[in-house]
């Protein structure tokens, strides 16, 4: 009899270790859904905004003070710096001014830095719809930023590697840290790897020219 409830536990103990799993499967579906619904909508009304904006003339001069605040556009109480894309994986995507888990659930936010002062950095989840194309994202793609005044930057991937979650100089300096590499960049992007104990940094140099939409 003991033998037998002990085998009946480890049965419900694996029933229930399942169906926990496919919970968890479940709920990530779920949540990566909802983060690719908020980041399109938001996306769109980014763009609607620059167009307007660009039709207006009011658009950003090739040129800016490294110094000068970048220009926002507030949208559901969130300041937004402009449209990050990366074609060759499909993507559009807003960019918060600020990052905090809160607001990393809904888009990519701003880390540190500012595309005047070429030191951009920009971190999101590793959502498939988000920043987990990353992962395997070939080195010499174009990914563009424009900001919310029509300012649209081109950049290149250089590089690409991995960083410890505690190493936030290694993930900021715009200098290579590779033996492979001795390119510096203008942009990073950074996501965690699959397991969330290291991240994915894409390391990207911007292109020579910029462009106003």
């Amino acid at each position: 009899m003991h033998k037998k409830t002990k085998g009946n536990l480890l049965i419900t103990l694996g029933i229930l270790l399942i169906a926990a799993a496919i919970g968890l499967a479940g709920y990530n579906l779920w949540d990566a859904g909802r983060a690719q619904k908020a980041a399109e909508e938001i996306t769109g009304q980014l763009i609607s905004e620059i167009e307007s904006k660009v039709e207006d003339g009011k658009t950003a001069a090739p040129y800016i003070d490294p110094n000068t605040p970048m220009p926002v556009e507030v949208i559901d109480g969130y300041e937004y710096i402009g449209v990050l894309e990366i074609p060759s994986e499909g993507l559009s995507l807003p960019v918060m001014k600020e990052w905090d888990y809160t607001r990393l659930k809904i888009s990519p936010c701003r880390f540190t830095g500012s595309y005047y002062s070429d030191d951009l950095v920009i971190c999101a989840h590793n959502y498939m719809k988000h920043l987990g194309p990353l992962l395997q994202i070939g080195i010499g793609e174009d990914i563009y930023f424009t900001n919310v005044d029509g300012l649209s930057i081109r950049y290149i991937v250089t590089n690409r590697e991995t960083v410890e979650p505690t190493a936030v100089e290694q993930m900021i300096e715009n200098t290579s840290n590779s033996e492979t590499s001795l390119l510096d960049w203008d942009l990073t992007l950074f996501t965690c790897n699959l397991g969330g104990q290291t991240r994915c940094a894409v390391r990207c140099s911007r292109a020579a020219e910029s462009t106003e939409n």
